[in-house]
């Protein structure tokens, strides 16, 4: 047997601090040395890629402030970018919660102002699991409307704003607000104007007051009423410093935590 190849483990792994692992391989003569330094690196290096995630981009304002048109830019620009990127809307009207939302939105039906609050919430809930699955996975999210909107709307009724609050939270906390500032008078001489429920002018200037109360020193404000290539360079420079930051393994948080 002395010309036989011999395997030598001198050390294990996590045997005592500083260990090392030396795997000897006699019959070609090499020695390998795998320090624990190296093992913690290697670790490290593992565990950042791990907690690689998309990001939570939500854009408020009014109606008619230019949402869906910047978030479809948006989505055009990560993708030429390279980054895996989805657009959501909320109210999502393909859910079942979402066509009865879809229905008291177009006039066509009645309901109690807390209980469409409400499934406006549900509507939101419905996505929470999806939604955390998505951005786990490295998909960035793009949302054209979020939990702030159902309480700025709720809260213009006349509706305590905490109970607003209430139903939502545990809902994932987006990764960076943006809300696209214009007056309610100028948004209702956009095209399109009134065609919904909400689209009112003196409940509009409401909802931008509850606004005012809702936003915090993390958003973005971005003039809304600026050529639309304008406001679209500002968005996307502010978004792809976000995904960036999440793409390095910010950690998920949920909204408005007791």
């Amino acid at each position: 047997m002395t010309n036989a190849c011999h395997f030598n483990l001198f050390k294990a792994i996590g045997l005592a601090r500083g260990a090392s692992v030396r795997q000897s391989l006699s019959s070609c003569g090499t020695t390998v040395y795998l320090s624990k330094c190296s093992l913690r690196k290697i670790h490290m290096e593992g565990s950042k890629k791990s907690d690689s995630r998309g990001a939570l981009i939500v854009l408020e304002g009014l109606d008619r402030c230019g949402k869906t048109s910047q978030c479809s830019r948006l989505l055009s620009s990560l993708e030429k970018s390279g980054h895996a990127v989805e657009s959501w809307r909320f109210p999502d009207r393909n859910t079942g919660v979402g066509q009865m939302i879809s229905s008291y939105l177009a006039n066509d039906s009645h309901l109690d102002d807390r209980a469409i609050h409400l499934l406006f919430s549900a509507n939101r809930w419905e996505k929470r699991s999806l939604m955390e699955s998505k951005l786990r996975s490295g998909t960035t999210l793009i949302v054209d409307r979020y939990s702030f909107s159902g309480v700025a709307f709720s809260s213009a009724k006349g509706l305590d704003m905490d109970w607003c609050k209430a139903p939502e939270i545990g809902l994932l906390a987006p990764d960076l607000v943006v809300y696209l500032e214009i007056s309610p008078e100028q948004a209702a001489e956009r095209g399109g104007y009134g065609g919904e429920r909400y689209e009112k002018l003196e409940f509009q200037k409401r909802v931008a007051e509850s606004y005012k109360t809702l936003r915090d020193a993390t958003w973005k404000i971005i003039d809304a009423t600026l050529p639309i290539e304008d406001v679209e360079k500002q968005l996307r420079e502010t978004v792809m410093e976000c995904v960036l930051t999440c793409g390095e393994g910010k950690p998920l948080s949920e909204l408005w935590p007791k």
